[in-house]
């Protein structure tokens, strides 16, 4: 047997003799690390991560409005200071991006009483204010929907729901039973043939807080713009805010 012949045979053995070995796993171990004040600082980590910090916090803590009082979302059944600043804050906004692009306005918001996130405190209204309000990162979409969709859905979700869900451009009135007995846009009658223009965002546009109606629309427009740059945008061209609660939905006794 030569040289060659000896490694081949070699070979043969050897891959005849490796078995594939299996493996399973027993068990998964964890381990809790309490993250506190207690571990020791990383002053090499610190030193450098702090005018990063330092930066960051110097925007966050800038000055771009004044609130007039503390403003909550907890301050009205239907309607609160603090959503109606939100929603109309977002309809004006959002409408120069959208008149922009399609030569049309929006006619209404609809935003979720759950996606305030904080209370605007009677004072200074800085950029840290914007995030607490909105630290998620949605974005701002445009539906056309007929007026029919609109009275059928939209309303009947609100006048079911009865939370201060946000609106702007919308008025609805409640009977003593929570039925809708008065919708109109623009303080006009909702048309139910014409087609209207909702700005929300993408998260509520796919179903979110059960909002399933936006998905029978007719366009869809991604303004590609976060709702918290829509409150930015607006604190910075408002000196001083001083929202109220008003009669866009309301309930008679």
């Amino acid at each position: 047997m030569n040289y060659k012949h000896l490694i081949v045979f070699l070979f043969t053995i050897l891959l005849f003799n490796c078995k594939e070995e299996k493996m399973n796993l027993v068990r998964i171990e964890g381990k809790k690390i309490n993250i506190n004040d207690s571990i020791e600082l990383n002053q090499e980590i610190d030193d450098f991560v702090k005018p990063y910090r330092e930066h960051v916090n110097k925007d966050l803590d800038s000055v771009i409005s004044y609130a007039v009082d503390t403003y909550s979302k907890s301050d009205g059944d239907f309607n609160t200071a603090i959503g109606n600043l939100f929603a109309d804050a977002v309809l004006e906004q959002s409408n120069i991006i959208f008149n922009k692009r399609t030569g049309e306005n929006l006619d209404m918001t609809l935003l979720n009483h759950g996606g305030i996130r904080s209370i605007i405190s009677k004072g200074n209204i800085t950029t840290r204010t914007a995030f607490e309000i909105m630290p998620f990162e949605n974005s701002l979409v445009a539906v056309a929907m007929k007026g029919q969709t609109i009275q059928d859905s939209l309303v009947r979700y609100l006048s079911r729901a009865k939370r201060a869900h946000p609106i702007a451009g919308l008025k609805i009135k409640l009977d003593k039973d929570f039925k809708a007995i008065e919708a109109t846009i623009n303080n006009k009658p909702i048309d139910p043939n014409k087609t209207y223009y909702v700005v929300t965002n993408d998260y509520l546009y796919h179903g979110g807080d059960g909002m399933s109606f936006f998905q029978t629309n007719d366009s869809l427009y991604d303004l590609n713009y976060k709702v918290r740059n829509a409150l930015l945008d607006h604190f910075k061209k408002v000196d001083t805010i001083n929202p109220v609660r008003d009669d866009r939905f309301i309930k008679l006794n």
